[in-house]
C-alpha cells in the first residue's frame, strides 16, 4: 500500500504547527485556513481534531506549560530552591513563545499542563508547611511576577537616541545604551526580583514557624 504523501493529522502535529505559527506572527496570525494552509490539508479537515478555534489555543497555550520542568517538585528539594528551579523554567518557557503570555495569564482554565503545574506548586508549599491559604496566595504571586516578566522588555523600551535624555530627563543619561544590553538587563531584573521575593517569604515562614 502506497505512503500518503502528506503526514495523516494528528492532534500533536496540528499544535506544533500552530505554535510555531504563533511563534512566527502573533497570535492574531493563528486562522484555520492559514494553519491548513501551512499543514496542506484542507481546512475542514482540521474540525476533526478541534471543534473550534478557542481549543486549538487551548492546546498551544498548554503545550508551552508543558515545556516548563515540574520534577524539582518530585526531588525532595526545599520549598524555596524548588520555587526558584520551577521560575526560571517558567520564565524560560515564557521567553520562548512570548505571543501566548497575554492568554497564559488569564489562568490555566482546564488545561491539563497548566493545572498539573498549579497543583505542584501548592502542594509543595503546604506539604512545606505553608496554610493552604498563603500557599494560593504565594501561587499567584509568583504567577504574577513571572508572567508579567515575560510580558515585554524593560530594557527594549528606551530609544538608543542619546540627544533624547541630554536635557529633560538629567538621570537617564546612559538609558540609550540599555537596549544594547537588554538581555543581560532583563535576566538580571527578573534574578534580582526573583531573590527579593524568596527572601521576604523565608522571613514569612520562619515568622511562620516561630508563631
Amino acid at each position: 500500500m502506497a505512503r500518503p504523501r502528506t503526514p495523516l493529522l494528528s492532534r500533536e502535529r496540528i499544535v506544533v504547527a500552530a505554535l510555531a505559527l504563533v511563534d512566527a506572527d502573533g497570535l492574531e496570525a493563528l486562522s484555520t485556513r492559514r494553519l491548513a494552509t501551512e499543514l496542506s490539508v484542507s481546512g475542514p479537515s482540521l474540525y476533526n481534531h478541534f471543534a473550534t478555534k478557542d481549543e486549538l489555543l487551548d492546546a498551544v497555550v498548554d503545550s508551552v506549560m508543558g515545556e516548563v520542568d515540574l520534577g524539582m517538585f518530585a526531588d525532595a528539594l526545599d520549598w524555596r530552591t524548588a520555587l526558584r528551579d520551577w521560575a526560571r523554567s517558567y520564565r524560560a518557557a515564557l521567553a520562548a513563545h512570548p505571543h501566548v503570555v497575554p492568554v497564559l495569564a488569564q489562568g490555566p482554565g482546564r488545561r491539563p499542563n497548566a493545572l498539573r503545574l498549579a497543583d505542584a506548586v501548592f502542594g509543595c508549599l503546604v506539604q512545606a508547611g505553608w496554610p493552604r491559604g498563603q500557599a494560593t496566595r504565594i501561587g499567584a504571586l509568583m504567577r504574577y511576577f513571572i508572567t508579567g516578566s515575560a510580558l515585554g522588555s524593560f530594557a527594549a523600551g528606551f530609544p538608543e537616541d542619546e540627544r533624547l535624555y541630554a536635557d529633560d530627563y538629567p538621570h537617564l543619561g546612559e538609558a540609550h545604551r540599555l537596549a544594547e544590553h537588554r538581555r543581560a538587563v532583563d535576566e538580571g531584573a527578573f534574578e534580582t526580583g526573583l531573590e527579593a521575593l524568596l527572601d521576604g517569604l523565608a522571613l514569612r515562614f520562619e515568622r511562620l514557624e516561630r508563631s
